[in-house]
């Protein structure tokens, strides 16, 4: 029982990181604490103050710590994963702030946020207790496995937030002409690859997650090359569906 409240609470956690990030970016928060990490002197004075980013570390924090009691308590395959995931996601959020000051390459971005949804899917997984470890494992292949490819969509999602550093518009992709336009391109083919996939096995809940979740992504882009810097609450959504996509393929494929 413990286990299962400490792993929902973890889950609720690493969830509620993953949709702070996108309100630290819809709200240009991304280097507001500069690129010291993990902490500041006067970060939960600026939490308190509301400043998204200082929320979105302490929040990730307890992740961590949840993580490692639960690693301690019940040393199995998915409390392993699930906390080398949170350490790797803590390192590479390090890296993202080199990212954004444009020092490091944006696929930094990327493994960040493939290591955050890993977290995410490891302790939903062992809360519920939906399915076996070796399933969780072949949950994990899956997605980076052919058909339906979803941590491509999500490390190429990273890599255009990592490529834009959080300020730069996308502009017109129609014929793409830089870096960041080719990353957005790909984003989208990978995104219609998964789209196709979900139909041709028959996963029509997440499909239908995964097309509100393109809705919002077109609604993300016209926002960014419309406020670049403060493109608004819409990135949070935008990480917010992506989280029900991933929930839905747990309990619906």
């Amino acid at each position: 029982m413990i286990n299962e409240i400490l792993g929902y609470i973890t889950t609720i956690l690493a969830g509620s990181a993953i949709v702070l990030g996108g309100i630290v970016e819809g709200y240009g928060y991304g280097l507001s604490l500069g690129t010291n990490w993990p902490y500041t002197n006067n970060m939960v004075e600026l939490a308190g103050k509301g400043d998204p980013e200082a929320i979105h570390r302490i929040v990730a924090t307890l992740v961590g710590i949840f993580s490692l009691i639960l690693l301690i308590i019940d040393f199995n395959t998915i409390t392993i994963v699930g906390f080398i995931s949170i350490v790797a996601t803590a390192l590479l959020g390090m890296a993202t702030l080199y990212v954004l000051a444009g020092k490091l390459p944006s696929i930094f971005q990327g493994f960040h946020d493939i290591a955050a949804y890993t977290t995410f899917i490891t302790y939903l997984i062992l809360a519920t207790d939906y399915i076996s470890p070796s399933k969780y494992i072949g949950f994990l292949i899956n997605a980076i496995t052919p058909p339906h490819f979803l941590y491509f969509v999500i490390f190429m999602g990273g890599v255009v937030t990592g490529t834009r550093r959080m300020k730069l518009s996308i502009g017109d992709v129609r014929k793409p002409k830089n870096r960041l336009q080719w990353a957005w391109v790909i984003h989208g083919i990978v995104a219609a690859i998964f789209f196709i996939a979900l139909i041709i096995l028959r996963y029509w809940i997440p499909l239908v997650f995964a097309l509100i979740e393109s809705a919002v992504g077109l609604w993300t882009y016209y926002q960014i090359n419309k406020n670049p810097t403060k493109p608004g609450a819409v990135i949070g959504l935008h990480q917010l569906f992506s989280l029900a996509v991933v929930v839905s393929l747990i309990f619906f494929s």
